[in-house]
């Protein structure tokens, strides 16, 4: 696929948004408002599509690209599922999207569908139906742009749960969504500038669906920047945790997951209070 700058761009801006979920692992050492059912249905979308990497080489930088995506997603997962104390903040009972019942399921079943009308086809064109291994990656490729364009959902809907939205949970979420609107330019860019260009309607019609469901999240992330406030997602959220500069409040006196006074055996995990805590310290909570 040839280089324009709106794929470049995209391309960019979903390799930042990777490296800002990371950092805010890093930092913060939890993983609260983090969806790990997102992360999965990430790795698999990029698992799913790119197969052509045991086939065909295209160039370094898609090569690299395609890695990178797989590596990093699935490091992402591996820190909220085993790294502590990352995995023990991480709060299955919030993140409960049903993602496997109601996104892989239905995504496969739709792939399923497209691949056997384009196959039944081939008899009309007096081709052999013969189903090869390019017949599979192709039903993984169409499984990948169906499941993509709803696999940001659970973690949309984690958001939701919570009155505000961490700053670097926020930046991750808006440059996700810039990245899937740059490429719609993309498409554009490439059917008016490119020869012979093939179009994929089923790409594009994933591409505006998922660029949707970020919509109203772009209108209360620039809303609240533009004003100063933090971010604030939806009107149903019933957990308040607060942006505070961990990186600076954490030392190695209160780096630890257990905290609290170890002789009296009041010991707690962190980012829980206490009805005995004074306001500076509960301030302190992370």
């Amino acid at each position: 696929m040839p280089m324009n700058i709106f794929r470049f761009t995209g391309d960019m801006c979903h390799v930042l948004s990777i490296l800002i979920l990371l950092r805010r692992l890093h930092v913060a050492k939890n993983a609260e408002g983090i969806s790990l059912r997102t992360q999965e249905l990430f790795v698999l979308v990029s698992l799913s599509r790119y197969t052509d990497l045991l086939t065909t080489f295209y160039s370094y930088y898609n090569s690299i690209m395609k890695i990178f995506y797989i590596t990093s997603v699935s490091f992402t997962i591996y820190l909220i599922r085993r790294r502590e104390p990352i995995c023990s903040t991480y709060d299955r009972q919030q993140d409960n999207f049903p993602h496997w019942k109601f996104l892989v399921a239905p995504s496969a079943a739709v792939a399923a569908v497209i691949f056997l009308i384009e196959y039944n086809t081939r008899w009309y064109g007096w081709e052999s139906p013969t189903f090869h291994f390019f017949d599979l990656q192709e039903i993984l490729w169409t499984f990948s742009i169906v499941l993509e364009s709803v696999a940001i959902l659970p973690q949309l809907s984690l958001l939701r749960r919570y009155r505000s939205v961490e700053n670097l949970t926020a930046n991750y979420v808006f440059c996700m969504g810039t990245y899937r609107f740059l490429y719609i330019f993309n498409w554009v860019y490439r059917a008016y500038n490119e020869p012979g260009y093939r179009h994929h309607f089923l790409v594009y019609i994933g591409g505006v669906l998922q660029s949707l469901f970020y919509v109203e999240f772009f209108y209360h992330y620039i809303k609240c920047k533009m004003s100063g406030k933090e971010v604030r997602y939806g009107d149903e959220g019933d957990i308040e945790y607060h942006d505070l500069n961990v990186e600076e409040l954490r030392t190695e006196e209160n780096s630890s997951p257990l905290i609290g006074n170890s002789d009296s055996g009041n010991l707690r995990m962190r980012g829980t209070q206490n009805e005995n805590d004074g306001e500076e310290s509960r301030l302190l909570v992370v």
